[in-house]
């Protein structure tokens, strides 16, 4: 009887469910904005124009009525939020559709980590969308916790709303025409197959693009993105926490390329959705840079609709669901109402519903570390010179440099004056002994160390700092809290973040988890560094697809040469 009473409903023979009235309607279809009503059955939008007759009426008053809005590509779990905690932070904010690939759930836990996730998500007022990540582990040159093959995703694909293949991080994989890469992509075609492409030009971008593969999230330059563009890519303009790109990427949004752009966070932090937003801040801003906003919100709508085959999504029409936003002021984009399926869900930045936290004890203790002593730490200096990591602030991409470090009885030491401290990453899911050591320039700690479990991709237990000590108590605290965020400073524990979901999510409601780690952002400040995120900064720096260098459990990694340039210690 569904279909027959909402064509009842738009020939206005019958009253519609919610009748939103005098609202200025974003048409994200023509780019105008059109006075109307919008009348709502059965979670769907029946029609625009003017009806009258409601079962539930509520006067807009000229406000404007979106659709609302898409995140295009997410991994959720960098907020350290439980997905039920993560959708009240986004949805009031009127995120209402989130495409996501679980890709760092699933480097740790597998096909049951991101089970679990999805589970979590039934119940919640925001449509996800599974991409299936393509890269578990994202390369051979770290230890991840589990490992998915081209027939484990081809039977994900198969699950309800799996909409294609995540972000194809390996391209070294791809260009070199690797059989297990080629098989996962073989397995997808036909389905919306996402890319990772960072720095590739030219002949290296077109084998890469030759294997099917369709957006981009990871371009930094203007040069860049257009021969992207060029070449018929799906431009994902990134604004995340560390990923700051829309400003340098704006200008190529234009009347030629619009319908080929769309926004994306990639990463954003529990704090900054609280305090700053999530898709609406990237739209907020754009507008602020000069962007027309309802181009801007198309970015953020129909733009990911149309890319991800979301038909029903993005656009406010006959037949399309009734998620929709209400906003004053479009050149603020501040959300007043947010609608999911025709329900009111959040009012003034608040969120209506509270949905229940599934657990499973399974995804808990994933920290499984081979004991051992702090000389493990020692960095023999065997060289004059160090390939040394060097932090590009507001992005993720590092600088290989070559740095003579500071030596001292035969062991590298970290040098404060020239901004030169010690990093360590420790294997955490097999206890095979591993651990990496090398050098980061640009962190800007003066005392102590930050340790963490989250260490994209393979999150294995990445930490820096001043002296082997306060290293070594911070990793030990992460251990000892089966995941989490920690800083320690003088021998004793400043502070901490637990996340003891496989070492990357918390339990706890998003207030309190914001309050932790805004307060351990200020430690970090107190102890000297200037980054923005420290913490997230030191996530990506064992991040072996992003150029140019990067520290693994397994030691240095050149990523331009994709191999490793320097091994790893054993504890």
């Amino acid at each position: 009887m569904g279909i027959e009473r909402l064509i009842s409903v738009a020939r206005g023979e019958s009253p519609a469910d919610l009748l939103l009235t005098n609202a200025r309607i974003v048409n994200t279809f023509n780019g105008e904005i059109e006075e109307g009503n919008v009348a709502i059955c059965d979670q769907r939008i029946a029609g625009v124009g003017d009806y009258q007759q409601g079962q539930q009426v509520i006067d807009l008053k000229g406000k404007y009525l979106s659709p609302g809005l898409i995140n295009g590509h997410i991994h959720t779990e960098s907020s350290m939020l439980h997905i039920s905690q993560y959708a009240r932070a986004v949805v009031p904010r009127g995120t209402l559709a989130v495409i996501t690939d679980f890709h760092e759930i699933a480097n740790v836990c597998g096909i049951r980590g991101i089970k679990y996730m999805m589970s979590c998500a039934q119940h919640l007022p925001l449509d996800l969308y599974l991409m299936v990540p393509s890269c578990v582990p994202a390369t051979h040159l770290e230890t991840s916790g589990a490992r998915l093959t081209a027939k484990d995703i081809r039977a994900i694909l198969s699950w309800e709303n799996v909409i294609g293949l995540g972000e194809v991080m390996n391209f070294p994989g791809v260009i070199a025409a690797d059989e297990e890469v080629l098989a996962k992509i073989a397995c997808s075609r036909g389905r919306v197959i996402d890319g990772h492409a960072p720095g590739l030009k030219g002949t290296e971008l077109n084998a890469y693009l030759s294997a099917g593969i369709l957006s981009d999230h990871e371009s930094t330059s203007l040069e860049e993105a257009r021969e992207k563009l060029s070449k018929g890519m799906y431009l994902m303009i990134r604004e995340g926490s560390s990923e700051k790109n829309l400003e340098a990427l704006l200008p190529l949004v234009t009347d030629k390329t619009y319908k080929r752009c769309l926004f994306v966070v990639d990463d954003r932090s529990c704090a900054d959705l609280l305090r700053d937003g999530d898709i609406d801040a990237v739209v907020r801003k754009a507008i602020t840079l000069g962007l027309d906003p309802v181009r801007a919100i198309q970015l953020a709508t129909i733009n990911s609709a149309e890319y991800f085959r979301l038909h029903g999504l993005g656009a406010i029409a006959p037949g399309y669901a009734a998620n929709l936003i209400v906003v004053g002021d479009l050149s603020t984009f501040e959300t007043e109402m947010v609608f999911y399926c025709g329900e009111l869900v959040a009012r003034e930045g608040e969120a209506l519903f509270s949905p229940p936290m599934a657990e499973d004890k399974e995804m808990t203790r994933t920290i499984n570390i081979k004991p051992f002593d702090i000389e493990a730490l020692q960095i023999p200096a065997e060289k004059w010179t160090h390939p040394t990591i060097e932090i590009v602030p507001n992005q993720i991409t590092t600088k290989k440099v070559e740095e003579r470090p500071k030596v001292e009885k035969g062991f590298v030491l970290p040098d404060i004056e020239r901004d030169i401290l010690k990093l360590v990453v420790v294997e955490r899911h097999r206890a095979t002994g591993n651990i990496g050591l090398g050098l980061v320039k640009g962190f800007g700690l003066k005392s102590g160390a930050l340790a963490s479990s989250i260490a994209h991709d393979s999150h294995n237990i990445v930490a820096v700092g001043i002296s082997d000590s306060d290293i070594y108590l911070a990793i030990s605290e992460v251990e000892k809290l089966q995941g989490g965020l920690v800083i320690a400073a003088d021998g004793v524990v400043q502070g901490s973040l637990p996340l003891p979901i496989a070492g990357l999510l918390s339990p706890e409601p998003l207030a309190v988890v914001v309050e932790k780690f805004e307060k351990l952002q200020g430690i970090a400040r107190e102890l000297g560094t200037r980054l923005g995120d420290p913490f997230a900064t030191l996530s990506f720096l064992a991040l072996p697809v992003i150029p140019e260098l990067r520290l693994t459990d397994k030691g240095l990694v050149d990523v331009n040469a994709f191999k490793l340039i320097q091994g790893k210690g054993k504890g």
